[in-house]
C-alpha cells in the first residue's frame, strides 16, 4: 500500500497503518538521523521521538502524500535538539585518531563521499537523491528558499566529482 492511502487511515486512528508506514518510511529516517548524529544512542533517541511525536499529531498532517516531508521535517528538528543538548566537552575515547594517508582511504563508494560532505550539502543529496523527495519539498522540509537548495546540491556535485573522476572507459577513478 502506499504511503498516502497509509496516511490516511492512520490519521483515521488505524494502528496497524502507522506502524505500516513507519516501517516503510524507516530506512530512510534511520540514515538521515545517523548522518545527522552519527552516535548510535542518539539516533535510536531522535528516532524514538520522531516516531512518538508522529504519532500523536498525524491528525494534524493536512496533506497525506507529504507524510514523508512531515516525518523528514519532525525527525530534522528531534536531531537539532539533541545536537543542541550535546555538551561542548569531548570524551577522550571519542578523539578521533589521525588520519593516516593511504590509497585505501580514497576508494570510497558513493554514501561514503556523501557522509564526508558538509553537513547542510549531506542533507540535501540525501534528501533529493537517496529519498528521492522534489526540491519544493526539500525546500520546505529546510525552511530555504528552492534557489539555496538548488545552490546547496551544485555544490555538494561539484564536491562530489573532485573525489570521483570519470575515465574515457566510462570506470570510476578514485581521485
Amino acid at each position: 500500500m502506499d504511503l498516502a492511502n497509509l496516511t490516511v487511515q492512520a490519521k483515521a486512528g488505524d494502528r496497524e497503518a502507522f506502524i505500516s508506514l513507519v516501517k516503510q518510511l524507516e530506512n530512510s529516517l534511520y540514515y538521515m538521523a545517523k548522518s545527522m548524529l552519527g552516535k548510535e544512542e542518539d539516533v535510536a533517541d531522535a528516532l524514538q521521538e520522531t516516531i512518538l511525536k508522529a504519532y500523536k499529531s498525524i491528525h494534524s498532517l493536512r496533506e497525506p502524500q507529504f507524510v514523508k516531508t512531515w516525518m523528514f521535517r519532525i525527525l530534522m528538528n528531534e536531531c537539532n535538539s539533541i545536537l543542541s543538548r550535546r555538551s561542548r566537552t569531548v570524551v577522550y575515547a571519542e578523539v578521533p585518531e589521525s588520519a593516516s594517508p593511504s590509497d585505501e582511504y580514497d576508494k570510497v563508494d558513493l554514501r561514503e563521499a556523501v557522509e564526508r560532505l558538509e553537513e547542510k550539502m549531506r542533507i540535501v543529496v540525501i534528501l533529493h537523491y537517496f529519498e528521492d523527495l522534489p526540491l519544493r519539498q526539500i525546500a520546505s522540509v529546510l525552511e530555504i528558499s528552492e534557489s539555496a537548495v538548488k545552490m546547496r546540491l551544485a555544490r555538494a556535485r561539484e564536491a562530489l566529482l573532485k573525489v570521483f573522476t570519470i575515465n574515457q572507459e566510462g570506470t570510476i577513478n578514485y581521485g
